[in-house]
């Protein structure tokens, strides 16, 4: 199989994602591999800001949450590209179907192993 086209889709989703977790976390320098979000509430915050800013953290955090499995999910992939085993399923070795990968590109299962 050529990988080239789902190298460029999954290179371009990849850049597009860390762009989008950018808006909502940093990367955790402890860990490269990790995002944290960035919203904190003031110190000297009245008790409803408290509130506000908690809710947003969360909603922030979740969204966070999601943005870096994805990210990790193609990450991933191009990681099968590079060691020649993408398209293949992790469950049962066979082939991926093309259909499947054209429509989720990160894809590690085919249609049949499919959660």
């Amino acid at each position: 199989m050529d990988t080239s086209h789902f190298k460029q889709l999954l290179e371009a989703k990849q850049a597009a994602l860390i762009a989008e977790l950018q808006t909502v976390g940093v990367q955790d320098p402890k860990n490269p591999h990790d995002w944290v979000t960035t919203q904190t509430a003031e110190p000297e915050a009245d008790l409803n800001d408290v509130a506000d800013h908690t809710e947003a953290y969360d909603e922030s955090r979740s969204i966070l949450a999601n943005l870096e499995t994805s990210l990790n999910e193609v990450t991933a992939a191009l990681e099968r590209i590079t060691q020649g085993t993408y398209g293949i399923c992790i469950k049962c070795r066979q082939p991926i179907e093309v259909e499947r990968l054209e429509a989720f590109p990160a894809a590690a299962t085919c249609s049949q192993h499919t959660a």
